[in-house]
């Protein structure tokens, strides 16, 4: 059990549906972070952009982005995340991979998908909840469109940390900038997103804005976003969560329930 978690967050432009080029990418960024972190966040749809043409893209659990990410972790000994396609069972997911250095892989398919992208046309919504634990720290993974549905976020298990991956436009910053703090207030848990920068396929511009927020919805990466390629880091302390929680129960006063599947 460690009572802090290292966390870097790398915000970068995407190569449209070139998998091997965002690796390389990525590879390039990895071997340059300037601090020994334990986790390391990629945004949503890292290897690909946030494209429809899932045929095009996916990929299966054995092959070549899910065994780069495998080999990174282990090499840099750190956990990594982020959400790539994903073919199973005829079917495509937009799968959120966290892979430890041990090599262990858990993931999470997104719940909400993004409709108004005909995202729902091409994928198939994840049904469960994840919670993974690491280092005696309890994260729950997220996926872009999951932000704006507190109610698939709530904290209802100990969770430590929320943490979203993105491809989230320019023209809803504000959004993205807002929900992030209230999740983390509401559920009074590290709140972590990463965004992608640059312009996709599809003409969409993307400014970033990644950022980490204490329970009390504070920044603890820049109080001025940043809308250019970076690597941001933060110091995630499991004492100001116990701390927080004893002096503001809030979680405790919070009405009990229970999430239905959408078919019930």
């Amino acid at each position: 059990m460690s009572e802090t978690l290292k966390v870097a967050l790398i915000q970068s432009n995407l190569s449209w549906e070139h998998a091997g080029e965002n690796r390389t990418n990525f590879e390039q960024k990895l071997n340059k972070l300037a601090q020994t972190v334990d986790l390391v966040v990629l945004p949503e749809m890292f290897s690909s952009g946030f494209t429809m043409n899932a045929s095009a893209v996916a990929e299966g659990m054995n092959d070549a982005t899910v065994q780069w990410m495998l080999r990174m972790a282990k090499a840099k000994n750190f956990a990594l995340i982020g959400s790539i396609v994903i073919k199973e069972n005829d079917n495509f997911y937009n799968r959120a991979l966290f892979v430890s250095p041990e090599g262990s892989i858990e993931y999470y398919d997104k719940h909400q998908l993004f409709t108004m992208a005909g995202e729902d046309k091409s994928y198939t919504p994840g049904e469960d909840k994840v919670v993974i634990e690491y280092k005696g720290w309890r994260i729950q993974p997220l996926i872009c469109y999951d932000l704006r549905f507190p109610v698939w976020s709530r904290n209802t298990s100990e969770v430590d940390v929320l943490i979203y991956m993105a491809n989230w436009p320019e023209k809803r910053v504000l959004a993205w900038d807002t929900l992030l703090k209230a999740r983390a207030i509401e559920n009074m848990t590290y709140c972590i997103g990463v965004n992608r920068v640059g312009v996709d396929g599809k003409g969409y511009n993307y400014v970033g804005h990644s950022a980490v927020y204490d329970v009390l919805g504070n920044p603890i990466t820049s109080n001025t976003p940043v809308e250019k390629e970076t690597i941001l880091y933060a110091t995630l302390d499991k004492t100001h969560i116990q701390q927080t929680r004893v002096k503001l129960p809030f979680l405790v006063d919070a009405d009990p329930f229970t999430i239905l599947k959408k078919d019930n």
